[in-house]
């Protein structure tokens, strides 16, 4: 799959890095029947699988299970304890890092890579920025995913109060989140590689993920070719013309920025704020 990233300088020496929104299913994952146990274990010991696989189906099951949940608390009443609830989990998700959320983005279905930048920026240094958040992202999610797993069983004995496991739901999506953050880093690195050993795995990998296209002979080192490609972007530049960048892109030109290019405001927004 093909995606697009839209790379551009926002506060001083704070850059933004963001995905545009996939427009197609939007809304096809919430109108799905939630999937049940039966349905788990029936995936899970299919013959032929993967331990990795086995994991990955594991994680997006409960994964798929938080999401519900919390669907369900954001259409609580008001002054309800699932709303005080869902309060409090939207006003600990503001404080996640806006670079976690990128690379939480970058999937392990991304097979192709369009960088969008503004024109006048040198692309050897927009490449180089990606590859620094993709290695420090790497560094810092491994060690934040041992740390909350490491947490998981202490918050598990608050499961005997009456109220509802805040800490140990908290823990449990802490631990997922920076699992997939971890996974885009490492995703987002093969991607933009200038090695063409790291494109032949990336090669390998979209091949395993569909085994229908999966050959008997792909070891014999196929063909390949970069998975990224750079797009200086002219109305970019000219969005951000003359705009001062030590006090930073006011919202009226991240809002234009946001509907031109498709990203979320409120994640470009806190790029401005993180230092």
């Amino acid at each position: 799959m093909r995606a697009r990233v839209v790379a551009f300088p926002i506060k001083g020496r704070n850059w933004c890095f963001s995905r545009s929104r996939d427009t197609v299913s939007v809304g096809a994952t919430s109108e799905q029947p939630p999937p049940s146990i039966k349905d788990l274990w029936a995936q899970i010991t299919t013959r032929g699988r993967k331990p990795q696989e086995n994991a990955e189906a594991v994680v997006d099951f409960f994964a798929d299970k938080m999401n519900r949940s919390w669907s369900v608390f954001e259409k609580a009443p008001e002054g309800t304890i699932k709303n005080r609830i869902h309060s409090l989990g939207v006003w600990l998700l503001s404080r996640v890092r806006p670079s976690e959320i990128f690379l939480k983005s970058v999937s392990k279905d991304v097979t192709k890579l369009d960088i969008t930048y503004p024109m006048s920026l040198n692309p050897r240094l927009v490449r180089r920025r990606l590859r620094h958040i993709a290695l420090r992202g790497a560094a810092i999610h491994r060690q934040k995913f041992y740390g909350s797993a490491c947490l998981l069983p202490l918050t598990s004995v608050f499961t005997i109060l009456p109220l509802p496991n805040v800490p140990f739901f908290w823990v449990l999506f802490r631990t997922y989140s920076n699992w997939r953050a971890l996974q885009g880093s490492e995703r987002l690195l093969l991607l933009v590689s200038d090695s063409p050993d790291a494109w032949h795995l990336l090669k390998c990998k979209e091949q395993e993920n569909d085994s229908d296209k999966l050959l008997p002979n792909s070891s014999s080192n196929p063909e390949c070719h970069s998975p990224w490609a750079l797009q200086p972007s002219l109305e970019l530049e000219r969005i951000m013309d003359s705009k001062d960048l030590e006090q930073g892109l006011d919202c009226g030109t991240i809002s234009e920025i946001c509907n031109v290019f498709e990203l979320e405001k409120k994640e470009i927004v806190k790029y401005r704020e993180y230092q």
